[in-house]
């Protein structure tokens, strides 16, 4: 069993990231990657653990970058990064500060018409990450008797099209597919149905991001249907690109419904995602201790 998609405290999960490995390794992971929303900050911890308790786990190195789209969200996936170059920093740094400014159009929107105060620094503190984003909003929410759980905040709040929804300026595709090559990993257009086009008009929009650059698909994930998954896959096939599966885990509390190690229909990702796909994309094979994110 295998994951390529998940998250830790270092963005919008529940675990910190070496708890998250050990987590992985706890589910008998043969192959899980940490994917952070715009940070690389969690890699170095979740790969010490790996080495230091998980025997023959590989450890995928990752990162979830939100991308300029006119519809939608973007998500592109790293992985398989060696280092963070330069480019990929500036990347981070950019789409940082875009984030903290739509945390604090959001904490400002949520107080003139709630009357309640969400100090996004203490928010930080508080969570142990620059990366706030609408979970940890969530969270707060519930926290302060706004909502009863998390999801009614999405559901009600934070969702798109609701009252305090503010969108990402996100990075443009061109400059996060070089970043993410320069750091020596492999990009993936994840979960492409958030574009929110339908699967009868996705084609093209896909062969003109393999176009440019991206040379994966995340075919598979919770928010598809399998008939969905294995129609994007056979879309991914036409362009030449390979397929990939993930949870997109949160963690405790935080899109519950998501299990490490299963993906579209709660299956099981199977070791051919890893093995025939991603593997030999890598070139063939992948060291995460020989990457500048493992300090042992």
């Amino acid at each position: 069993m295998i994951d390529l998609h998940s998250h830790s405290s270092a963005s919008d999960g529940a675990r910190s990231p070496a708890d998250s490995a050990r987590y992985a390794i706890e589910k008998k992971l043969r192959v899980w990657a940490l994917t952070d929303h715009d940070t690389v900050d969690g890699l170095a911890g979740a790969a010490s653990v790996c080495a230091e308790e998980g025997g023959d786990i590989v450890f995928v190195p990752g990162i979830e970058l939100n991308i300029a789209w006119p519809t939608g969200e973007f998500h592109l996936l790293g992985l398989g990064l060696r280092r963070c170059s330069d480019e990929l920093r500036s990347t981070i740094e950019y789409l940082s500060q875009d984030r903290r400014e739509r945390n604090e159009r959001m904490a400002d929107m949520i107080e003139k018409s709630l009357g309640v105060k969400f100090d996004v620094e203490k928010m930080e503190e508080k969570f142990g990450t620059k990366q706030i984003g609408r979970p940890h909003f969530a969270r707060m929410m519930a926290e302060s008797g706004i909502v009863k759980r998390p999801q009614e905040a999405f559901d009600r709040f934070l969702g798109s099209g609701r009252p305090f929804y503010v969108g990402h300026a996100g990075e443009d595709l061109d400059t996060a597919v070089s970043a993410i090559k320069s750091s020596g990993g492999i990009p993936v257009m994840a979960h492409p149905k958030s574009i929110y086009v339908s699967l009868n008009k996705i084609e093209p929009i896909i062969e003109d991001v393999h176009r440019r650059g991206v040379l994966g698909l995340e075919a598979y994930h919770p928010c598809v249907r399998i008939n969905e998954g294995a129609r994007l896959e056979e879309i991914a096939r036409k362009f030449g690109m390979f397929v990939t599966a993930g949870s997109d885990f949160h963690g405790k509390g935080v899109r519950a419904d998501r299990h490490l190690g299963f993906t579209a229909g709660d299956l099981m990702i199977k070791d051919r995602f890893w093995d025939e796909e991603l593997l030999p994309a890598l070139g063939g094979s992948f060291d995460y201790k020989s990457t500048e994110f493992f300090a042992g």
